[in-house]
């Protein structure tokens, strides 16, 4: 049976407060709606997360739970979640607290204006230096190498209605990034401005630089083919660079007579030419291997318990 509203939390790293973001989800979405549920994905955090989670949903039929078998990361876990989820309409937000709950009735009370997704745009970050240009240079590369826009102040909090999360379900990719897979599907949205809070816990992010330079890279060549349309403009590029390079080499041995040293020349050609050749190979090769792990038609992600479901 459905129920108005999902609300579905990838858990990762912050067991300390997985009960207050029950609490306050609690408390802000029964002021407006008795018709919800909160979903607990559990993406196998290394930490007493499980057991508290079991707690929780021992002590409130409302909370639901997911336990997965291995950490799949964050994307596979919202996937869970929407698969299990039932609402007509589901808001995705952090376990961190950091997305603070009492907004998400201004997220419901806008898309029931007719948006079919509504994003929290953060407002005056309190991330250091360092995540902060991370995040968006991360953003700016993936723009570029998708052919898309991202909106850096706009991350995972948002809420969806039950068709956006159909059709992004009937999306058969097995490389899954939420942010391009509901620009990919269209309907109608819009953003309104939410304060990002800080940590509790005194925490930081698990998503490092690494996980982030990871995923553009994954995401990228499973949403677009840009890489290889720049490998043929870069090939002409070098091209045209050689067929320069040797007009001036012809010039200077027969105008200005200069000797031209044959193995610099030869040597430093064949190792760019091999460095160029190499990089070619290694983007066609990611292509490859994203080719091979989607014909494996393996699930993106798999339950090892659920908790107040059927």
């Amino acid at each position: 049976m459905n129920c108005e509203l999902s609300i579905v939390s990838p858990v990762y790293g912050a067991p300390t407060l997985i009960r207050e973001l029950v609490r306050q989800i609690e408390e802000n979405v029964s002021q407006f709606t008795d018709s919800y549920e909160i979903i607990l994905v559990e993406d196998h955090s290394p930490d007493n997360s499980r057991d508290i989670i079991r707690e929780v949903c021992a002590a409130d039929k409302r909370v639901k739970a997911a336990l997965l078998s291995r950490n799949f990361g964050q994307q596979y876990a919202l996937n869970a979640g929407f698969d299990l989820s039932s609402g007509n309409y589901v808001v995705v937000l952090d376990c961190d607290l950091q997305n603070p709950p009492s907004k998400i009735r201004d997220l419901y009370e806008k898309a029931r204006e007719g948006y079919d997704i509504v994003f929290a745009s953060r407002q005056e970050r309190p991330d250091n230096l360092f995540m902060t240009l991370g995040s968006r240079y991360f953003n700016r590369l993936m723009g570029f190498l998708t052919d898309t826009r991202q909106d850096e102040s706009v991350a995972e909090f948002a809420i969806y209605s039950r068709k956006v999360i159909s059709a992004m379900a009937q999306m058969g990719d097995y490389h899954r990034y939420y942010p391009l897979m509901d620009k990919w599907v269209g309907f109608r949205s819009t953003k309104i401005p939410v304060a990002h809070d800080e940590r509790t816990d005194g925490k930081v992010s698990s998503y490092s630089m690494r996980k982030r330079i990871d995923l553009a890279v994954t995401t990228a060549v499973s949403f677009s083919t840009k890489s290889l349309r720049l490998i043929v403009w870069f090939g002409l590029l070098v091209t045209l660079l050689a067929v320069t390079g040797a007009v001036i080499l012809v010039v200077k041995t027969l105008v200005c007579d200069d000797e031209v040293s044959g193995w610099p020349t030869l040597f430093v050609s064949m190792w760019f030419i091999a460095g160029i050749l190499m990089m070619i190979m290694g983007i066609i090769a990611v292509y490859i291997a994203q080719i091979f792990d989607e014909v494996k038609h393996r699930p993106p992600y798999i339950i090892d318990e659920t908790l107040n479901m059927k």
